[in-house]
């Protein structure tokens, strides 16, 4: 057998590259920095990281005096200290509208129309775009998403957890009538949670809505379920009616069920709640070739990404991962195995509750299944969530990404959402900082993720339903965390001694 390819330890592997390379982004000081307390400068919502995932990600940022207060060219590197911008953005400073000649570059400014960046080598302007409303991440999201796609935008614009904000929430907590640490995990969450809004207090992470994701897969044809194929659809119109587990949670903890179709085989009615996003009508078999092609997978990211800017622009504050499709497991089991060095034995589970000589077969067909990618698409992580993953797990991966990007906290439920988290860690590192592990599911493969990629689940219920359900009964401990930060008395506001007897 010939020695599969070397993966490059230097190539990046990004998702799609964007359709117009970008080298800087050049940012009006008011588009970024605002007025604080006190006549301190501070970072309007989503700047800071929005620099930050920009920095990350190899674009050059330039601030540019725009005239105002904190827009002043003699003031702006302090205003922007004092704002808790980077050093890689503090270094830089400030930008002339000469940074606009150079290379590929846009200008973010509040003004439509603006054309202050002169002519480019090509003969055109550069482009410029006009926050108006929005916040400033959410327009360079807009805007990279109309020229590469929803997922490949949300990608380069992950990043790093805000350790101003997050530093701000220990030190606050170290306040709180309570000895330190004595919420234990609640207490990380709020940090969490703060780092992702980069505000502390964080904010509330209220309204949440639960995102199903369904497809069918061709494994199903291999025994490896005994329930058969129409049932996923069958579900979806559950889901729809009410009467799901997962509309029963969601209704408990006030939080909104979208469904949506991503790749069920079969038409599904049209119903309020119903997404029709379907990429093609179920994937291949993984048994015997790729379960899609790498341009359905992207398709699948893109859609995960929109729903997730079409959620937060109906007014979720948190987004809740749900799946549905019948044989799933069996992808997520193939996905984890081949991205890790684990056996297949250690990361195929039970599913739908099949029998040892049944579990016995399923698990061979995954270790094959992973052996073939691992070896086909080494160090290409889009390209194995081609050959073995689902329709499902390309949409969770995108929906994962969106809400990174837009900055607001991504609850990870079972087993699949696990595999979905683990392939876009692995097109985006780093992303798996900006979610919550809602649980740990019974289905091995799920702990074997979050314990690869270092996150704490909240719950641990032995729950393997899938749906979004251990991700929905963790949302009230997620709401307590940020509440905590923000409601709770200091010992200086309650009037209580702490143990320096202040």
């Amino acid at each position: 057998m010939p020695t599969p390819p070397t993966p490059d330890p230097d190539r990046p592997a990004p998702i799609r590259p964007l359709a117009a390379p970008l080298d800087t982004v050049v940012f009006d000081a008011g588009t970024v920095l605002g007025p604080g307390d006190n006549g301190v400068a501070a970072a309007l919502p989503g700047a800071r990281r929005l620099v930050a995932g920009l920095l990350a990600h190899g674009v050059r940022v330039r601030v540019l005096p725009d005239g105002t207060a904190t827009g002043d060219a003699a003031h702006l590197p302090e205003r922007l200290t004092e704002a808790g911008f980077g050093p890689g953005l503090a270094a830089e400073n400030l930008a002339s509208a000469g940074d606009l000649t150079r290379g590929r570059a846009v200008l973010v400014t509040r003004t439509p129309g603006d054309t202050r960046g002169t002519t480019a080598d090509a003969g055109g302007r550069h482009p410029v775009v006009a926050t108006g409303d929005r916040p400033v991440h959410r327009a360079v999201l807009d805007w990279l998403a109309g020229r590469s796609g929803a997922a490949p935008a949300a990608a380069r614009l992950v990043a790093p957890l805000d350790a101003r904000a997050m530093a701000e929430t220990r030190n606050h907590h170290l306040r709180l009538t309570k000895p330190p640490g004595s919420l234990g995990q609640i207490e990380e969450v709020g940090a969490d949670l703060a780092g992702i809004a980069a505000e502390a207090p964080p904010p509330l992470p209220l309204p949440a809505t639960v995102a199903v994701f369904a497809a069918d897969h061709g494994v199903h044809a291999q025994a490896v379920s005994p329930r058969p194929q129409e049932v996923t659809a069958q579900m979806v119109v559950n889901f729809l009616s009410g009467g799901a587990a997962i509309n029963v949670l969601a209704r408990q903890v006030d939080a909104k069920v979208v469904v949506v179709d991503v790749g069920v085989v079969s038409d599904l009615p049209r119903a309020p709640g119903l997404l029709d996003r379907k990429v093609r009508r179920g994937t291949g078999d993984l048994t015997t070739g790729a379960a899609m092609s790498s341009e359905e997978a992207r398709r699948a990211l893109d859609v995960g990404a929109e729903v997730a800017l079409r959620l937060v622009d109906g007014g979720a504050r948190c987004l809740v991962t749900g799946d549905m499709g019948i044989a799933n497991t069996t992808a997520a089991a193939a996905l984890v195995a081949s991205l890790t060095d684990l056996p297949a034995a250690a990361v195929t589970g039970r599913g739908t509750g099949i029998d040892d000589d049944l579990l016995t077969r399923k698990t061979a067909l995954v270790a094959a299944a992973a052996a073939r990618a691992r070896y086909h698409h080494p160090g290409d992580p889009l390209a194995v969530l081609a050959e073995v993953g689902g329709l499902e797990h390309a949409a969770l991966a995108g929906f994962i990404l969106g809400g990174a990007a837009l900055q607001v906290p991504v609850v990870i439920d079972g087993v699949n959402a696990a595999a979905a988290l683990l392939v876009a860690s692995r097109l985006v590192p780093g992303v798996e900082r900006c979610v919550i592990a809602g649980h740990r599911s019974a289905e091995p493969a799920a702990p074997a993720v979050l314990d690869a990629l270092g996150l704490t689940p909240l719950l641990d219920l032995a729950l393997r339903l899938g749906e979004g359900t251990g991700a929905a009964l963790a949302l009230p401990l997620i709401e307590a965390a940020a509440r905590v930060a923000r409601e709770m008395a200091t010992f200086d506001q309650a009037g209580v001694a702490d143990k320096h007897g202040r």
